[in-house]
């Protein structure tokens, strides 16, 4: 990442972290406050997004797998709060006498958080060194990831005694005995969500401007020159992919949230699609970029919806189609340039002195 880019990159993140703390709480009704904490669950996706696919040449169209393994995890928790000591309504339906032995651990708090950080980031390190090991890449790699993405679908769709089926997991009201879904407690969330945010971005703009980074852009560039100078290029990218991961399923926890529910839809392959179009229409390339493209695509899908509700499909299809061949990367790139020509406007302005003199 060059110097002007990471100083447009660290402005426009901190503009936005204050846009989204300071002005956002008082000018959003309720009802909108709890959209926006829902698109910046997927923001986090989005930010993996553009470390992965930006930076890394890897275009994962899965990440709905590891967003629903964080959703679903704290749901196990939520779900089994709300309904001690009795079992949850969806297994008692499904005629199942014992909780299953995978859902113990997440009878406790502690244990909840510890798998939601590290069950995703290990099992996408294990799956993708395994495929960059055989040197899968490009359009490969993103139908393997697809095609796992639709195979967890319909496995939790299929275990519905476990997983509650088509419906997901959903009826809960409180974490910790304190209540989630006044509108005090989603306002606070909101807060603590903005907060994991910021530490995220300033993550991924760490990783971005590392020594990792710019590795990780000579390996998107030319792979096989960075394996001859001795990097394990299996290894950096796995890395990457874990990362990606872990920030996944730290937005699926925060949606299980702010919805009240997670279900399959919001992890089969639309939601992962759905997940790099944020990415693509921030920019692919800007990690602050991931953030707004996720928020302005998900408050335009809101209105599109309520405005015409026959055909707002078509609208949203236009908007990213003119995005991909018209903004290649993205909105940001637009305001990259700017930028850019207002950095080098005092250099042609000292050149043409220097010729006049």
């Amino acid at each position: 990442m060059g110097l002007q880019k990471l100083k447009l990159e660290t402005i426009s993140a901190l503009v936005l972290l204050i846009l989204l703390l300071g002005v956002a709480p008082f000018v959003l009704d309720p009802f909108r406050l709890n959209l926006m904490s829902k698109y910046l669950a997927f923001a986090f996706v989005a930010i993996g997004v553009v470390l992965t696919w930006g930076y890394g040449g890897m275009l994962s169209l899965g990440q709905g797998i590891f967003f629903g393994l964080g959703g679903y995890m704290l749901a196990m928790f939520l779900k089994l709060e709300a309904s001690a000591p009795e079992l949850p309504d969806f297994m008692v339906w499904s005629s199942v006498e014992q909780l299953p032995l995978w859902w113990t651990p997440f009878r406790h708090f502690g244990w909840t958080l510890f798998f939601i950080v590290l069950l995703p980031a290990g099992l996408a390190y294990l799956f993708s060194y395994a495929v960059f090991k055989k040197r899968v890449s490009g359009v490969y790699f993103s139908i393997v990831t697809l095609s796992l993405a639709l195979t967890l679908t319909v496995l939790i769709v299929g275990q519905q005694g476990d997983t509650g089926g088509a419906n997901g997991i959903t009826d809960f009201r409180t974490l910790l005995q304190l209540p989630i879904t006044t509108e005090a407690a989603q306002r606070n969330l909101y807060f603590v969500e903005v907060g994991v945010l910021g530490l995220v971005m300033g993550a991924a703009l760490f990783v971005a401007r590392s020594r990792l980074g710019k590795v990780l852009i000579a390996i998107r560039d030319q792979e096989g020159r960075v394996r001859f100078s001795g990097y394990n290029t299996a290894h950096i990218k796995a890395a990457v992919f874990a990362l990606a991961a872990l920030f996944s399923a730290i937005g699926g926890a925060f949606y299980t949230l702010q919805v009240g529910l997670i279900a399959p839809n919001a992890i089969g392959v639309v939601a992962s699609v759905e997940m790099v179009i944020f990415a693509a229409v921030g920019g692919r390339l800007s990690i602050t970029g991931a953030v707004v493209g996720a928020v302005l695509v998900g408050f335009l899908r809101s209105y599109l919806s309520e405005t015409f509700p026959q055909t707002w499909l078509y609208f949203l299809g236009g908007l990213f189609l003119i995005v991909v061949l018209a903004l290649p990367n993205g909105l940001f790139g637009l305001l990259d340039r700017w930028w850019l020509s207002r950095a080098k406007a005092p250099k042609r302005m000292v050149l043409a002195q220097e010729v006049r003199a």
